[in-house]
């Protein structure tokens, strides 16, 4: 009898067959372009595959061609990563952005209408309205605080409803911790939904990673992440992913191929290691983050908080975070009382948390999103979904709880609040 094993045991052998490579516990890095074929008969076969002009046989595998359409380190890294969402593929891109990008490009076409969450990480902004809209793309967005008829509305407000065709969500949203009701938004776009062409939603699940949150189990078709942040957990490497059904993948690996935005090789050799660890990790950093959004809860010189664990039950985001949820994660935000000088003097202040963008990685990073990673926004819209010269984003790594707070306390005390932002 064969046990099925959680994916935290898999992720050290699944996919991986050691007889292949002279015995290697670990798959080695295949620093290869191309690969040799058994016969002319053989490439046939494989590429008649690859571009498909027939179905597998049964018991055919995918064999290996060229490294722009697949390499044993990536397809290894696959089949691990899409154990964690319970898909039925992935593909792994050389960032976050690129495989964001590329679902964006697959499943839009011009005069089509995309419906996005905001806020949404400052890049993924940029793309959806300053270059979609170029190549004839309709695109409207929605805040956590509109309800199905608010959505529903505003999608029937923009004369383009019939071409609703694509959803970009980002739930926990960047930097704000705003939750999206995936399933709500499911019901609302599956009105518009054709039967030729139904309507495909995506979630950017960075911000939850592949352990606190499914989105794929709440209506979800697509789930995206910035492999770089969580996944690849070190800080010294850009990737990104995206994992669903077969029919959604071969879409968006197809296009892969020819925009040739996949990882390389050792990217992948690299998160195949992270993936053993990914488990630990998380658990480690969300205990930490936890005990830091406690503290940072009762301090008198934070106006507010943003965290998902401290959200208050009986609200209609709690309910979504106890439906989406696995845990509260590890990205905690909060709005320091003044304003920029303010958030800049505690940011220049701290000793142990890093200043840096980015997240996910095992040291802690703190950051100021208003003039760093949402520099891009328009200033109007960052103050409408509450991105502000007061708000700074911590990532809370894997250090000791008690030298995260110390480093955070000294650096508050640091900071002078005006009398007029105090009460």
């Amino acid at each position: 009898m064969k046990k099925s094993m959680k994916p935290e045991s898999l992720m050290m052998s699944y996919g991986y067959k050691p007889e292949l490579s002279e015995g290697a516990i670990k798959c080695p890095i295949f620093l290869t372009s191309t690969f040799v074929f058994k016969s002319a008969e053989e490439g046939k076969a494989y590429f008649e595959l690859a571009y498909g002009k027939r179905e597998k046989l049964p018991g055919e595998e995918m064999g290996l061609i060229y490294s722009r359409i697949n390499n044993p380190d990536l397809e290894i890294l696959e089949n691990r990563l899409r154990l964690w969402d319970g898909a039925d593929d992935c593909a792994v891109f050389e960032s976050g952005m690129s495989a964001i990008s590329t679902v964006l490009l697959e499943f839009l076409k011009p005069g089509d209408l995309l419906l996005y969450s905001s806020p949404t990480y400052g890049g993924t902004d940029h793309f959806i309205n300053h270059f979609l809209p170029k190549i004839g793309v309709h695109t409207v967005g929605f805040t956590s605080e509109m309800d199905a008829q608010e959505i529903t509305d505003a999608i029937k407000a923009t004369g383009h409803a019939d071409r609703l065709q694509h959803v970009h969500l980002e739930t926990p949203a960047n930097p704000t911790n705003s939750l999206i009701d995936i399933e709500m938004v499911r019901s609302v776009v599956d009105q518009f939904s054709r039967a030729d062409e139904p309507v495909t939603v995506a979630v950017d699940n960075t911000y939850m990673g592949p352990l606190w949150q499914h989105p794929l189990k709440h209506g979800a078709d697509l789930v995206m992440y910035s492999a770089t942040k969580y996944i690849g957990g070190h800080s010294d490497l850009i990737a990104g992913a995206v994992l669903g059904n077969a029919d959604l993948m071969l879409r968006v690996k197809t296009l892969r191929t020819f925009l040739g935005n996949m990882a390389s090789p050792h990217t992948g050799w690299m998160l195949l290691r992270s993936l053993e660890t990914l488990k630990i990790r998380m658990e480690a950093m969300q205990a930490n983050a936890q005990k830091v959004a406690a503290f940072l809860n009762d301090h008198p010189k934070v106006a507010s908080i943003k965290y998902l664990g401290l959200i208050e039950e009986g609200t209609r985001n709690y309910d979504i975070y106890k439906r989406q949820c696995a845990g509260p994660g590890a990205m905690v935000s909060f709005l320091i009382k003044g304003g920029e000088p303010e958030a800049f003097k505690f940011l220049n202040s701290l000793q142990l948390v890093k200043l840096a963008v980015s997240l996910g990685g095992t040291e802690s990073l703190a950051e100021h999103p208003k003039s760093m990673t949402h520099a891009g926004v328009d200033d109007e819209h960052l103050e409408h979904i509450g991105v502000t010269d007061a708000l700074v984003r911590l990532s809370i790594g894997v250090e000791h709880h008690e030298d995260l707070i110390w480093d955070i306390s000294q650096a508050l005390d640091a900071v002078t609040i005006p009398e007029n932002a105090m009460a």
